[in-house]
């Protein structure tokens, strides 16, 4: 990373990372911070480690930490079973020569200790000829239609475990296979449970294009809360990260062609979508620094689908903020985002300070001598965030915001609150008026518990500034205590 700010880039983008820990002992965190220092942008993974809660990477507040998400774009194959109930599923091999005809279908994990088909797991089943059903986890998927493939079987389906929900992936499988929802799953068990014989065949049907419920939130990505930093909401995005086209060693039709490219899923694959996303940014807008270009792509962010519902997650039910973050990345509108939020390198020494480190580990972040004593010192929340996140108890708490005006010279924004539940919100002053570009405005946003909050419960709302063109929006989570 030092290496990449020698040589003056103008972002950096990390699609990897560690289990989180205090930012003095992340090397990621460091170097991007002496990165923004210098002007340049810096997104990270989120990391692969999902659906749990609690589990983040890369969640320093200087990075932009990127969540996954689906895409409309499927590579449809299709189990159709003995009793013509057909379930859509996914898989990048797409063989043109395999029949459509009905074959035995044998599910190994009824009889054998395991469900993950592994060669030791096939050994004494006789899958030759057949379409053997096949769960993940265990072994890497392509390791079980090799596993099939070995064993004589003609073709696989492959399940969810109940934590993946609807996520599927299409892979380069070796073998004609679909890849298929924990929901289809156990509609494949129930329909082999009740026929006497059971069968299945495979429909290859290339690319569909048109999922009105993407995007969703992948099952892996990781979820907030941010452990060192619970005060900061992450993730802050989400972007483009299952099923990704992308250059690869192997061919995808695993036959011996020149087609070196495959389909990855993680969010490894997102963040890059987001460094692209900054660079154009950056470009339209040399002057904005990282914290702004961070800012722009969260208040513009999408919170609903393509199908004009609210984005889920892989059990298709609304996704929360610790899954989105602000929402899924919108490129178009992160280009003129109306009201900023702004942070210089230096604001983040209170911060750090406030989060009780010691001089000698904000030292190493900030790569210059510091003495939290002589600096006030702030809450993680009075960080100058484009969202918030607040731990409330019976006292009411005040947090400032400054606003930058980056749209229209003359334009006037009110705000409009979607309060957490059992929260009472308020935002002094409810309107601001600019006349000029880059003016900085700045306002209150109080919480106080209501009569009907729940202790120990954590809540989500929202919170937008909007004027006639704009729509600014901050997302809030409260910790009640």
């Amino acid at each position: 990373m030092d290496a990449a700010i020698d040589d003056g880039v103008d972002v950096l983008s990390l699609s990897l990372g560690s289990p989180a820990r205090n930012f003095f002992d992340e090397n990621i965190a460091v170097g991007a911070f002496s990165a923004i220092e210098k002007g340049i942008f810096v997104s990270a993974s989120a990391g692969n480690d999902g659906p749990s809660f609690g589990i983040m990477r890369n969640g320093a507040p200087w990075l932009l930490t990127v969540g996954a998400s689906t895409i409309d774009r499927k590579i449809r194959a299709t189990a159709v079973l003995g009793n013509n109930e057909e379930l859509d599923g996914e898989s990048a091999f797409q063989p043109m020569d395999f029949a459509p005809t009905q074959l035995s279908l044998i599910y190994p994990g009824s009889t054998a200790s395991n469900p993950f088909c592994t060669q030791a797991t096939l050994a004494n089943i006789d899958v030759r000829g057949k379409i053997v059903l096949c769960e993940t986890g265990g072994i890497e998927t392509i390791a079980k239609g090799q596993a099939v493939r070995s064993a004589g079987g003609a073709a696989m389906i492959l399940m969810n475990q109940e934590t993946e929900g609807y996520s599927i992936s299409a892979e380069a499988h070796v073998l004609p296979a679909v890849h298929i929802s924990y929901g289809d799953g156990l509609k494949v068990k129930a329909y082999m449970n009740s026929a006497t014989t059971s069968t299945a065949s495979i429909s290859f049907k290339g690319t569909i294009i048109g999922d009105d419920r993407a995007p969703t939130v992948a099952y892996f990505s990781n979820r907030g809360p941010n452990p060192p930093s619970p005060g900061i909401l992450k993730p802050d995005i989400i972007g483009p990260g299952v099923n990704i086209l992308a250059a690869w060693h192997v061919s995808v039709e695993n036959i011996s062609t020149k087609s070196t490219f495959n389909m990855i899923s993680g969010t490894s694959m997102s963040c890059p979508h987001l460094s692209g996303i900054a660079a154009l940014l950056k470009s339209a807008h040399p002057d904005w620094s990282p914290a702004v270009i961070k800012s722009a792509i969260m208040t513009s962010a999408d919170l609903m689908n393509l199908g004009k519902n609210l984005i889920e997650d892989e059990t298709l039910q609304p996704a929360n903020v610790f899954a989105t973050g602000s929402g899924h990345v919108n490129p178009s509108k992160a280009t003129d985002p109306g009201l900023v939020y702004d942070i210089q390198p230096e604001d983040y020494i209170p911060y750090l300070c406030g989060l009780n480190y010691t001089n000698q580990q904000v030292e190493i972040i900030a790569n210059r001598a510091v003495n939290c004593s002589e600096i006030s010192s702030i809450p993680e929340a009075q960080l100058n965030y484009p969202s918030i996140s607040v731990f409330l108890g019976s006292t009411n708490q005040t947090y400032l915001r400054t606003v930058t005006n980056v749209g229209e010279a003359n334009s006037v924004y009110t705000v409009q609150i979607d309060p957490p539940p059992g929260i009472d919100l308020s935002v002094e002053p409810n309107t601001l008026q600019f006349s000029a570009l880059n003016q900085k405005v700045t306002y209150n946003v109080t919480f106080s518990r209501s009569a009907s909050a729940r202790s120990k419960s954590i809540v989500q709302g929202f919170f937008t500034w909007t004027s006639a063109k704009y729509s600014v929006r901050s997302p809030i989570v409260v910790f009640i205590q």
